[in-house]
């Protein structure tokens, strides 16, 4: 039997006791790097840094200086954040999870950095990824079974949130790299509207699909998180923008109990059947709760939204690492120079009209919801638990309409499989209705009991 390792915390309960001086930052830190060293050696969430404790105990000295009293301290004073490595840190080096010579990925921190440090954020370090934020897996492992796989492509910062490392971390999500990670490890993924949040430094994915987003223990965190780092948040269109004794509570939302969607037909046949059996009962816990679901065809061509979606993605990802793949092309994995090659025999004009297909697709999607009267719609957040070994991160089929049309989405931790493997149910608003999905997603979380084990 392996030992599990998910211990997560409470990322407004750690911010609110750090603001107050509970405990000393530096107290703080020093536990922090002692965790680390004790545990991440077990899962390799983070990428190796010497020097990690000199770096944060001289960053968090500065941060006390800048802050000697509690009531000027910002909103994420001495909170340790794990940032996916293929986004840009000042003094920290950029590696995509790959084999490039040092240096040739450096570019200006990232807008997403600056706004975390900003809000008092120290960055813990990189957290792995895979290479290039593509599909050939890092070597971290599933802290709830570390023989399975943490999903991908945000692999580090998913399971250094489930480990209880860090209680903040950074992903980014091109298909299914968010939702699916946070599903496997058990923990909270968010990931905000196309565009939310800006991806200025960040090393380009397929930038028609690449979105940042977050993993915290639970949605409370995730809503703090999505406050301080998305565009234009509208802290007035929901009842989550409050401290509230030792934490910061999402409240529910202003319209009332929502009504959720489920998308019947081939998409969510893509699930295994396991999966959709304890899909099928968290539904009927939902309905036991007094909340309305309502089942509504939708995608009925999704194989064609699947081939849409890798025609822009191949596309788009063999552009992105023209000029490194042309250089550096012998460095890259197997996996990731496959499909940079098929990219590079993709049309523009087929990008252009996979493109065209998704306004399209827009259109219809947001017209099915409103004639079915659907607040969320729900469906699982990966075909089934994480798989067994590191070769594979899984498949992100289960978010691909929704990335595909840029929606933004949750996943909540919903049940286990027979084996103890986590599972998690997806949530999906309607464009630049973040606010409101976070504090709808309140309920669901209040029916589901709240599966993420946080430590006190």
């Amino acid at each position: 039997m392996e030992q599990p390792l998910a211990r997560p915390r409470s990322l407004t309960r750690e911010a609110v006791g750090l603001r107050s001086g509970v405990p000393d930052l530096s107290e703080h830190v020093d536990r922090f790097c002692a965790l680390v060293e004790r545990v991440d050696p077990l899962i390799h969430a983070f990428v190796p840094e010497p020097g990690r404790h000199d770096r944060l105990r001289a960053q968090a000295r500065a941060l006390a200086a800048r802050h000697p009293e509690p009531a000027g301290r910002p909103p994420l004073y001495g909170v340790t954040v794990g940032v996916k490595d293929i986004v840009h840190v000042d003094g920290l080096p950029t590696h995509g999870g790959s084999a490039l010579p040092p240096g040739v990925l450096a570019g200006p921190q990232a807008v997403v950095v600056d706004r975390l440090r900003a809000a008092g954020a120290l960055v813990a370090g990189k957290t792995v990824t895979a290479e290039f934020a593509a599909s050939a897996p890092g070597p971290t492992r599933n802290p709830h079974h570390p023989g399975h796989t943490p999903g991908g492509s945000s692999s580090g910062s998913a399971a250094a949130v489930a480990a209880g490392l860090v209680p903040l971390a950074v992903g980014t999500q091109t298909v299914g790299s968010v939702i699916r990670p946070a599903a496997y490890c058990g923990v909270v993924g968010f990931r905000p509207t196309y565009g939310r949040i800006p991806t200025a430094g960040v090393i380009p994915n397929a930038p028609s699909f690449d979105t940042l987003g977050v993993f915290t223990a639970d949605l409370a965190g995730a809503a703090l998180a999505a406050a301080l780092l998305c565009d234009d948040w509208r802290g007035d269109d929901w009842r989550g923008d409050e401290w509230q004794g030792d934490d910061w509570r999402v409240g529910p939302a202003a319209g009332g109990r929502p009504v959720l969607g489920v998308p019947d037909g081939a998409y969510l046949e893509r699930a295994e059947p396991a999966a959709l059996r304890a899909f099928e009962e968290i539904l009927e816990r939902l309905a036991q709760a007094g909340l309305t679901v309502r089942r509504v065809p939708l995608f009925p061509d999704f194989a064609g939204i699947a081939r849409q979606l890798q025609t822009v993605n191949r596309f788009e990802l063999a552009r992105s690492h023209a000029d490194w793949f042309a250089r550096f092309g012998g460095l890259y994995r197997p996996e990731t120079a496959a499909s940079i090659r098929v990219g590079q025999g993709v049309a523009a004009e087929d990008r252009a009209a996979a493109l065209q297909a998704r306004d399209r697709l827009r259109e219809r999607v947001a017209r099915a919801t409103a004639e079915a009267g659907v607040d969320l719609w729900l469906a699982p957040s990966a075909t089934g638990g994480a798989p067994e070994g590191l070769h594979t991160t899984g498949d992100p089929v289960m978010s691909l309409p929704w990335s595909y049309l840029g929606l933004p989405a949750l996943s909540l931790p919903a049940g286990r499989t027979a084996e103890g493997l986590p599972l998690g149910l997806q949530v999906v608003g309607a464009a630049g209705g973040d606010e409101r999905l976070l504090a709808q997603a309140a309920f669901l979380e209040e029916a589901l009991g709240g599966e993420a084990q946080i430590l006190p």
